[in-house]
C-alpha cells in the first residue's frame, strides 16, 4: 500500500519543486514547510503511475521531520530500495526524485539557512570529470562536501542540449555522485536569472554588431555570485570549483593566475570575478594536468571520467549562432560584403553573425588575396572585408575597466588562451582605458573581454569598446 497521508500541499511553502516526464509522462509536485532547517512538513501531489507515486510518498515520509541537508542526501537508489520499486520503475521514480530535489533547491534559493559546520565545504559541480574529482578529493580529505549545481537556461531548440554543463542530465550526474559518497546535493534552478543576466546581453551585443564573450560574463557576473550567495546559507565558509586556475596574493588581495596546464588554463574566463569572492574559493586542480585528472578519475571508476567536454557556449547546445540569434528576435537579412573602398564582392545572410578576423564562410575573394572580416556595420547590415594586415592594431579602447593591481607593463589577451601581447594600460575617466601594444594584435572585436596579465596573474580586465 502506498502511504498517501502526506498527499496535498503546504499552504505557504518555504520550498516548491515540480518535475515531469519519464516513461509514463508523470507529473509530481513537492511543497516544503521549514522550521529553521528542519523539514517540518513535506507534501506531494502526483498525477502519476504507481511507481512514481510510491517514490513521492516514500520521499515525503522519509524526509519529513529531518534536516534539510539530510533530505538533500536522498537519491534514487535509496528511494528504489525504501519504496520497494522494481528496477523497471526507476525511470518513473526519477521524476519524483527530481521534483523533491527541486523543492530542496528552491528552499535554499529562498533563503533557508543550515547551522554552520567548520568542516563543511561547498563544491560547485557541473556533472563533468573536473568537479567530480574535486568532490572526491574533498571527501577523501575528511570534509563534509555539499555539491551545488546550477541549472541554467538552454536554447530549447538546441541540437545537443545534453552536452551543456547545465543540462538536466548534468544535474543528475552531479547529484548521483554526491549521493554515492553519502553527501548532500543542492540544485538551484536559475534559468530565468541566467537568461536575463547572460543570454539577453549576449543577444543584444550581437544585435549591436559586437562579439560578446558569454563565458566571462557567466563566471564574472553570475555563476560565482550565485554560488557564493548560498555558501554561508549551507553552513560553509569555503567552496571549491574544478577550474584550471590558481590564486596568488597581491597585498592581501587574491588574483586569478594561469593554471599549470596551459592547454586547459581557464584564467581568462575568470578575469571578471570579484576578488572579494575569491577570498572564499579554492581551485584544487590549478596545479594539475587535465590528462592526469581524467586518468585518476578512470582509475577510481568515476562515470564522469568518460564525460564529454561541455560546449564552449553552453546555452547554444551545439547549435549554430545565426539561427539562434534569429530565434531570439534578431533580424537577419541578406546584405552586401564589401571591401574598404565600398566595392561589393558578394552577399551575406546576416551581418550580425560575423565577427572581425573571421575568414571561413565568407564565400568571396579578390584575386589571390585571402580576405577576412575587418568590421561589421550593423546599421547598414554590411560586412567589410580586407587582408589580414588591415586587422593589425596597436591601440585598443576599453570600457568597464577593473584594476586589481597597478603594473607598468601588461600582457593583453583578447580571447581564451590567445597569445599574450605586451603593452601598457592607460587609465581614462569613468572606467575607461586604452591598451597600447608593443606589437601588432589581430582579431580584436568590440564586446570581447581584454584580460590583462602581469606574468601569470590577471591584474586588470575590461571590455573592448572599439
Amino acid at each position: 500500500m502506498i502511504d498517501l497521508s502526506r498527499a496535498g500541499a503546504v499552504a505557504q511553502p518555504d520550498g516548491e519543486g515540480r518535475a515531469g516526464g519519464g516513461r509514463c509522462n508523470d507529473r509530481v509536485r513537492f511543497t516544503l514547510g521549514l522550521v529553521g532547517d528542519r523539514l517540518e512538513q513535506v507534501r506531494f501531489g502526483a498525477d502519476a503511475c504507481a511507481a512514481t507515486t510510491a517514490a513521492a510518498a516514500w520521499l515525503a515520509a522519509r524526509a519529513e521531520g529531518g534536516q534539510l541537508l539530510d533530505g538533500a542526501r536522498l537519491g534514487l537508489a535509496e528511494v528504489l530500495a525504501g519504496a520497494t520499486i522494481e528496477p523497471a520503475g526507476a525511470e518513473c521514480a526519477l521524476t519524483a526524485v527530481d521534483a523533491f530535489h527541486a523543492a530542496i533547491g528552491d528552499a535554499v534559493a529562498r533563503g533557508a539557512v543550515v547551522p554552520a559546520d567548520p568542516n563543511r565545504v561547498v563544491v560547485a559541480m557541473s556533472g563533468g570529470v573536473d568537479s567530480a574529482m574535486v568532490l572526491t578529493q574533498t571527501v577523501a580529505e575528511g570534509h563534509e562536501a555539499v555539491g551545488v549545481t546550477l541549472r541554467l537556461w538552454i536554447d530549447p531548440e538546441a541540437p545537443s542540449p545534453e552536452r551543456a554543463c547545465c543540462a538536466p542530465s548534468a544535474v543528475r550526474a552531479a547529484r548521483d555522485l554526491c549521493h554515492q559518497n553519502g553527501m548532500p546535493h543542492i540544485a538551484l534552478d536559475l534559468r530565468d536569472d541566467f537568461r536575463a543576466t547572460v543570454v539577453d546581453p549576449f543577444v543584444a551585443g550581437y544585435a549591436a554588431g559586437e562579439t560578446p564573450n558569454p563565458c566571462t560574463t557567466c563566471n564574472g557576473a553570475f555563476r560565482f555570485d550565485a554560488i557564493d550567495r548560498v555558501v554561508q546559507r549551507l553552513g560553509a565558509s569555503t567552496w571549491r570549483t574544478g577550474h584550471y586556475v590558481q590564486l596568488v596574493d597581491h597585498a592581501g588581495t587574491p588574483l586569478v593566475a594561469r593554471g599549470v596546464d596551459a592547454t586547459k588554463d581557464q584564467s581568462y574566463m575568470l578575469a571578471l570575478v570579484d576578488p572579494e569572492i575569491l577570498t572564499r574559493v579554492q581551485f584544487p586542480l590549478g596545479a594539475r594536468k587535465k590528462v592526469d585528472v581524467r586518468h585518476e578519475a578512470a582509475e577510481q571508476g568515476l562515470a564522469a571520467a568518460k564525460a564529454l567536454e561541455s560546449q564552449e557556449v553552453c546555452f547554444l547546445g551545439g547549435g549554430a549562432l545565426a539561427p539562434f540569434l534569429q530565434r531570439q528576435g534578431v533580424t537577419m537579412t541578406p546584405g552586401p560584403i564589401v571591401d574598404e573602398d565600398g566595392v561589393e564582392l558578394g552577399t551575406h545572410a546576416g551581418a550580425l553573425a560575423y565577427t572581425p578576423g573571421q575568414r571561413r564562410g565568407l564565400g568571396v575573394s579578390r584575386g589571390t588575396e585571402a580576405l577576412h572580416v575587418l568590421r561589421i556595420d550593423a546599421p547598414a547590415n554590411t560586412v567589410i572585408v580586407g587582408t589580414v594586415g588591415r586587422l593589425r592594431r596597436r591601440e585598443v579602447s576599453l570600457r568597464d575597466v577593473q584594476v586589481r593591481a597597478d603594473t607598468p607593463r601588461i600582457d593583453a589577451c583578447f580571447r581564451m588562451r590567445s597569445t599574450p601581447v605586451a603593452g601598457r594600460l592607460e587609465h581614462g575617466p569613468n572606467g575607461t582605458g586604452t591598451v597600447y601594444l608593443e606589437t601588432d594584435a589581430h582579431q580584436i572585436a568590440p564586446g570581447q573581454v581584454a584580460a590583462l596579465y602581469d606574468g601569470e596573474r590577471i591584474v586588470a580586465a575590461g571590455i573592448v569598446a572599439g
